[in-house]
């Protein structure tokens, strides 16, 4: 086996068992009765930050998954700046979050599912492939994406059905 196709298994399996980690946080926020999306933030195959979505329970409309781990990370190296550090979220980011990514200088944004309506990548406003930043971020998306799509689904059709 070659080198190259190694790094990328060892990175396949790593997103894959850090996304599985953010899916249980997801279903954190799921209990609470908030939208299931978790996220945590790793640095050197550490866990530094971690959140889920919310929100509702604290009543504040910046308390999503993304922002709460950045926070924690920040706080965890006492920096607001994440360098080398990578973001795993089950839900692709919206434009908040995106401008919270960039701002903390993460390295690598690691995502399972898109998202069709609020996301900051492919659906509005692609706020982190915009040129004219003076920081880029590596993306890569679809770890996961089943798992993490049906916990979504599952949640609003539960919603949707306790409405009628």
């Amino acid at each position: 086996m070659n080198t190259s196709l190694e790094s990328f298994e060892t990175t396949q399996n790593h997103d894959e068992h850090w996304m599985r980690h953010a899916i249980s946080l997801a279903n954190n926020a799921q209990n609470q009765g908030e939208v299931p999306i978790g996220a945590i933030v790793v640095l050197h195959n550490k866990v530094i930050g971690e959140g889920w979505n919310q929100p509702i329970t604290l009543n504040d409309p910046t308390a999503h998954a993304e922002i709460i781990a950045l926070r924690q990370a920040a706080q965890t190296l006492r920096n607001y700046r994440l360098i080398h550090s990578t973001l795993y979220v089950t839900l692709e980011p919206c434009s908040m979050c995106a401008g919270a990514i960039l701002y903390s200088r993460i390295y690598r944004l690691v995502y399972g599912a898109r998202s069709s309506k609020n996301s900051s990548i492919t659906s509005c406003i692609d706020t982190l492939g915009y040129k004219g930043t003076n920081h880029h971020v590596h993306i890569k998306y679809g770890i996961l994406d089943k798992e993490c799509s049906n916990i979504l689904r599952k949640f609003f059709y539960k919603k949707r059905i306790k409405k009628y």
